[in-house]
């Protein structure tokens, strides 16, 4: 195997966006991945208008449902805001793989499957190991590889983990039924909040979102217009969980390795923009290896994830605070603002 302009270490869907985008600028790339196959993850699988139309740049239209814009639900107080300019889209997260992992065959990316297990930085490539004794040698390399890196983990990048009491878990199932809105509806509970996301014409997914022990079940139950709604539909697939969600990284590169995606640095899924920011980082880090420039990159990771640190980071807070019950009804007060911050976010 010839040695590639580019290792991308991780093919889920921010790492086949890196390899889409290097193929775009001419770039010989190699994704490695361990797994095969539609890869499916927890997540609310809510595409917003950033993130669709930054795939729709690179080439890929993954099937799904139309998503008009974002609702927050608490009991009696529904506060909701329409995307000002275009939609977002629903997408089963193995519907979005496959149109990604297509879209990088067709550019001419290669694959090989293997699970990395060592990374040695040297003065003008890097050296990647597999689990099968096979030795990469690149000149340059991007981590996509999730939310538990163990690339980050191998480059020493990884900063100290949440205190137990505060980390936020995520679970996410799929019901057979035909969706009742074109919005992502938000339902806050005491404890956790349900994100209900249209996937297509016959299902929804609904992401739980909140502290252990996360029960989906009784969490929906604490939600009586929600549970209402699902009574009878049966489950489609299996579920899957995600977390501790707050994951942080000393630096977004060392090196020749960049980290994107996940393995970046992450905040929470509460403002739903994780695409969005992800594809971002992708474009910025494939920029940043042909200009031979991790600091570029660093600048250009910390001004596209700005709004997304800050704005989740303080919802966190305030999700776990006192004033929990209250942010519904606050929004729904002042929509103008909640439309606002929706807009931003989206975008």
């Amino acid at each position: 195997m010839s040695a590639p302009d580019l290792v991308v270490i991780g093919g889920g869907p921010v790492g086949l966006a890196c390899a889409i985008e290097a193929r775009l600028d001419g770039m010989d790339v190699l994704v490695v991945e361990p797994r095969s196959g539609p890869i499916d993850k927890a997540c609310g699988e809510g595409l917003m208008p950033g993130a669709l139309a930054a795939l729709h740049r690179i080439g890929v239209d993954p099937q799904g449902h139309p998503l008009a814009g974002i609702a927050y639900v608490d009991g009696s107080s529904r506060v909701e805001h329409r995307f000002a300019e275009r939609p977002g889209r629903g997408v089963r997260r193995t519907v979005l793989h496959s149109a990604l992992e297509a879209r990088a065959e067709q550019l001419g990316a290669r694959r090989a499957e293997g699970r990395v297990v060592g990374l040695d930085q040297q003065r003008d490539r890097v050296r990647i190991t597999l689990a099968d004794d096979t030795v990469l040698d690149t000149p340059w390399a991007i981590a996509a590889d999730g939310l538990h890196s163990p690339v980050r983990r191998l480059l020493g990048l990884e900063r100290r983990p949440q205190v137990e009491s505060r980390r936020r878990f995520g679970v996410r199932r799929h019901y057979a039924i035909a969706p009742w809105s074109d919005l992502v509806e938000v339902h806050w509970s005491p404890l956790a909040e349900a994100y209900v996301t249209p996937v297509d014409e016959h299902t929804v997914g609904i992401a739980v979102l909140g502290r252990r022990p996360l029960d989906q079940e009784a969490v929906l139950a604490s939600l009586p217009a929600l549970a209402s709604r699902l009574d009878g539909a049966e489950t489609v697939g299996s579920t899957r969980g995600a977390g501790p969600l707050l994951q942080r990284a000393r630096s977004r590169a060392s090196g020749r390795t960049l980290l994107a995606g996940d393995a970046s640095g992450y905040v929470d899924a509460l403002t739903g923009e994780g695409m969005r920011v992800g594809f971002s980082q992708a474009r910025a880090a494939v920029a940043a290896v042909r200009a031979g420039d991790t600091e570029q990159y660093e600048r250009a990771w910390r001004a596209t994830t700005r709004d997304f640190r800050m704005l989740t980071s303080g919802l966190v807070i305030a999700a776990r605070s006192r004033f929990r019950s209250r942010i519904v009804p606050t929004a729904a007060a002042r929509p103008e603002l909640f439309g606002s911050i929706v807009e931003r976010l989206s975008r």
